[in-house]
């Protein structure tokens, strides 16, 4: 069933406290987070698609235009955990929205300004407000339900950002032709807007995090199982970036570059599918669904690596990394929060520069594969970080990722 919660009006003010964790999933609430989520990953990627629009608009070079996308990635890094700790102590809801709100300042900042600087200040800031939604989100949706029901409702709450990956930027993209791209960021404003409504409507007001206010960033790396999930988030999600952000010249060889489209919309379908699947089994198999997720992975660097000039093996093997893919930030942030305990919000937040990391990396060290090594050795690398990466998880597992059901612990 679906439960909704409305902050009450009655009770004086003083009386008032934070819901009991619910014990049926707050279907309302989670769809708002996966909002917000589908908002950060939309915010971020759009300009990639409407560059040349872009670039003549303000009358800049399409390579200063794409700063846009690397000034938001900045903001995250940098801030991600300084805000994470500045609000720590305030209560959840309230953080929420002020991410949301920011996004609706600065991509209406980023839709009328006619000023470079000002645009990229409107990014980083953007990009900031991303860094700290997504070290609260996984947290937030964890404490608003029972344990034995977080799993499911982190699943649900992270469906953003397949959705946004595999519907949203293409819509947006279109969109930006259509009408342009100033209207396009404007839209996104009033989709936050919209969402400040819902939020307000059926997020329930959560307290802060048990004892995170006496968490440094040394105490939670220090908690046994922390540090190798995050390694493993490094990882993963370095070899996902180098066969994402370089997917077209890889494809090129097997006459798929026209077809990248085609691609693209075969990996988010998938991983779609790959979220949903992660849903029904996070709560009881964790350290398998991870173990699974990442051989198959591995298992679809093998195939490119042997048959990369096979349109239907770069088809197969792009619907099985999609299918991989799809619960990762599920699994991972489940697993992050799980072995960090109170700690949790520290632990996410540098979740999220370990994450923006793996993203700068992967476009770093894919452009030199590519330059000196060609399209061919990318899968080669992706296997061996993988392969490196499944001895990770592996060897975590009495504390990173250990086995047995989450609510039996």
């Amino acid at each position: 069933g679906t439960l909704l919660f409305f902050p009450c009006t009655t009770e004086p003010k003083h009386m008032q406290s934070p819901p009991e964790p619910a014990k049926q999933l707050p279907v309302s609430a989670l769809l708002a987070l996966a909002m917000t989520g589908f908002i950060c990953i939309l915010t971020e990627t759009i300009p990639a698609g409407l560059l040349p629009q872009i670039s003549h608009s303000l009358a800049v070079s399409p390579s200063l235009a794409g700063q846009m996308v690397t000034a938001y990635a900045a903001g995250s890094l940098l801030l991600a955990i300084p805000l994470t700790l500045l609000t720590r102590s305030w209560p959840g809801r309230r953080v929420l929205l002020l991410t949301v709100l920011g996004f609706l300042v600065f991509n209406s900042l980023t839709a009328i300004s006619g000023n470079v600087t000002m645009i990229m200040f409107a990014r980083f800031m953007a990009g900031a407000c991303a860094g700290l939604a997504w070290s609260l989100l996984a947290g937030f949706a964890r404490r608003i339900v029972t344990p034995s029901l977080q799993g499911r409702a982190l699943a649900i709450a992270m469906a953003g950002t397949p959705v946004a990956l595999s519907l949203g930027v293409p819509a947006g993209t279109w969109m930006g032709e259509l009408a342009g791209w100033r209207l396009t960021f404007a839209i996104m404003s009033g989709l936050s807007l919209l969402l400040t409504g819902w939020i307000m409507l059926s997020v329930p007001k959560v307290a802060a995090e048990s004892g995170s206010q006496q968490t440094t960033l040394r105490t939670a790396l220090l908690v046994p199982g922390v540090r190798p999930v995050l390694m493993v988030v490094l990882g993963w999600m370095l070899a996902h970036n180098i066969l994402y952000t370089y997917i077209t010249p890889f494809i090129a060889p097997a006459g798929l570059a026209p077809r990248v489209d085609l691609v693209l919309l075969v990996f988010g379908l998938t991983a779609l599918a790959g979220i949903v699947m992660t849903g029904y089994v996070i709560d009881r198999y964790l350290r398998q669904a991870v173990l699974l997720s990442v051989a198959g992975f591995a298992l679809v660097a093998l195939l490119f690596s042997l048959y990369g000039t096979s349109a239907p093996a770069i088809y197969g093997g792009t619907a099985l990394w999609g299918l991989t893919f799809g619960g990762a930030a599920t699994l991972l942030q489940t697993a992050l929060a799980d072995a960090s305990g109170k700690h949790a919000d520290v632990a996410l937040s540098l979740n999220v520069v370990t994450w923006n990391s793996a993203i700068a990396l992967g476009g770093v060290c894919g452009g030199l594969l590519l330059r000196h090594g060609g399209s061919e050795s990318i899968p080669r690398v992706l296997l061996l970080l993988l392969l490196i990466t499944l001895g990770i998880v592996w060897r975590a597992g009495n504390h990173g990722f250990p086995a047995g059901s989450r609510d039996s612990r």
